[in-house]
């Protein structure tokens, strides 16, 4: 049985769209990152990083358990697991790969940047904002370039286009028009039309919450929680 350690995030979207379209069964563990359940021992016994997503799978690799942090690894892991959305040859997934690696690398942190400066960072910061603004600006341009003249970012649909939707979904937050970006437009509703996509986007909706947090939030994503591993004032 596959454990998907989640909060409603576009990291931990990607990992339950990836189920979702997978169909594998698999139960969801919440860890409230704004309440500061990341810091728990038994959590970060199989998320080092104190980070979601996490996956712990009961019928891993020569059907021992296997525990997994980190969203690229587990989107590998969940493709090779299943044979699907990463292709078999060589070129397909060196491909794939560096689309992946595009994501983890380059959107997932500078849009995360841009998100922080707009929406949680105690005061607004002109040279942070146009710093990142102008980043994720750039970057929805490779990709619009990259979707000019193909359906999917790399061949078929595959884990590189889900690891990049669940950014694109948030969009508002980074104060982006994607009509400026057609080609992505069109990728994205493209995507959205898949009942797995909806699905995983779906899951736990209700306590997704971007931006605007409180200061126990703040101290837990963000302060010297990160650094002693304990929760805000209220939970000390």
């Amino acid at each position: 049985m596959i454990t998907l350690y989640y909060w409603p995030t576009p990291n931990g979207h990607k990992v339950s769209i990836m189920l979702e379209e997978c169909g594998l069964p698999y139960k969801v563990k919440p860890i409230d990152i704004l309440n500061g359940e990341q810091f728990d021992p038994d959590f970060i016994a199989i998320s080092p990083n104190n980070r979601i997503p996490a996956l712990t799978d009961t019928d891993g690799p020569g059907t021992a358990t296997i525990s997994l942090f980190e969203s690229g690894a587990i989107l590998t892991y969940l493709a090779e697991k299943t044979g699907r959305f990463l292709p078999g040859d060589a070129a397909g997934r060196c491909d794939v790969m560096q689309w992946l690696f595009f994501q983890v690398g380059h959107i997932g942190p500078m849009f995360g940047q841009c998100g922080h400066f707009l929406g949680y960072a105690p005061e607004k910061i002109p040279y942070a904002i146009e710093r990142y603004q102008k980043e994720t600006l750039r970057l929805y341009g490779v990709l619009d370039r990259r979707l000019s003249d193909r359906e999917f970012v790399s061949g078929d649909y595959s884990i590189a286009d889900i690891a990049i939707y669940p950014w694109i979904h948030v969009r508002w937050f980074h104060d982006i028009d994607i009509d400026a970006f057609p080609h992505v437009k069109a990728w994205y509703h493209r995507l959205s039309e898949r009942p797995g996509v909806a699905t995983g986007c779906a899951l736990m909706a209700e306590d997704m919450q971007i931006g605007n947090p409180t200061e126990e939030a703040r101290t837990n994503l963000f302060g010297a929680a990160q650094f002693d591993g304990k929760r805000g004032a209220s939970d000390a």
